[in-house]
């Protein structure tokens, strides 16, 4: 199976000629998760060709404008496009009534409905086959950061285990390598009896708007991808602290205590044209990174 990746929105603060607003798309087994909803989200997503998928999900991180406004068009987009599955939305206090404002001001009246959940720290989410887990992080309103964290898969079937132990080819096999016990001549034969040790899962980590903080280093630990905001370069440290945003290296130092294994900096300030330099400052202390641009697609898939 493989989990891809689209970034649809990758500014800060406002929109330039060549990034939109903070968000993030995940496609997962027909299902599609996005991680904050700025301006125009659903004309990136139909550029991107990501689709509107029934099965859907949205986490906002905070109710900073450039993170949520593109909420109120998305959900009259998909109303006029004849939407009628529920869409659940989760995230911080508040957003509760920002979408009944949405409403109310816009004078629409959706053809579906909207779960809103307000949520905090902890596991805030369990889906087919993965969990989201939620993390408070360093900014001037209350945000959240997500990660998506996949359950374990079964370990790697061993036939001649199975042989031995009388279990014939086919969909028996098939069942024990779902993580499923069959029975043979009367006999329970579990997966475990024919198997490896579990294999971990992909685990996908997004932090919204934050300063360097021990929240997001701990949500982030042993992931297979970061995305991390880098609104600014190191020159300017102090405006990062002032804002609680974070530079290119204090990302970058978020990575390497985590041990994660692929980096992607996002929500840069529409200062940097040429966002080289973040690149730069962020690949001297974590060498696996990359700075993320509308419409990148990443596929991430397992390595056993």
């Amino acid at each position: 199976m493989v989990l891809e990746v689209w970034f649809l929105g990758t500014s800060a603060s406002i929109p330039t000629l060549n990034r939109g607003l903070p968000c993030i798309a995940l496609k997962r087994r027909g299902e599609l998760i996005l991680f904050d909803c700025g301006e125009g989200a659903q004309r990136q997503m139909m550029k991107a060709g990501v689709g509107f998928s029934k099965k859907m999900k949205v986490f906002i991180t905070h109710l900073h404008g450039d993170h949520v406004l593109g909420l109120a068009g998305l959900l009259q987009s998909m109303g006029l496009m004849g939407r009628e599955e529920e869409l659940q939305v989760y995230g911080p206090e508040g957003l509760g009534r920002l979408i009944e404002a949405f409403e109310e001001a816009l004078g629409f009246k959706l053809p579906y409905e909207v779960v809103v959940n307000e949520v905090g720290e902890g596991v805030i989410h369990r889906g087919d086959g993965y969990f989201i887990q939620a993390a408070y992080v360093e900014h001037s309103v209350p945000t959240l950061a997500y990660a998506l964290i996949e359950d374990n898969r079964p370990g790697r079937f061993k036939p001649e285990k199975a042989e031995k132990l009388g279990v014939p080819r086919g969909p028996l096999w098939k069942a024990l390598q779902r993580g499923e016990s069959v029975e043979v001549k009367g006999r329970i034969v579990k997966p475990e009896e024919v198997t490896g040790p579990p294999r971990k899962g992909l685990k996908v980590v997004y932090s919204g708007d934050t300063s360097f903080c021990e929240a997001m280093v701990k949500l982030s630990e042993d992931a297979d991808l970061l995305i991390h905001e880098a609104t600014f370069d190191d020159s300017l440290i102090q405006k990062a602290l002032e804002e609680k945003h974070s530079t290119a290296s204090q990302a970058a130092e978020v990575a390497k205590l985590a041990q994660v294994k692929r980096l992607v900096l996002t929500h840069i300030s529409p200062r940097y044209q040429d966002p080289s330099p973040l690149l730069d400052q962020a690949s001297k202390i974590f060498p696996t990174v990359l700075i993320a641009e509308d419409f990148l697609k990443l596929r991430l898939s397992y390595e056993d």
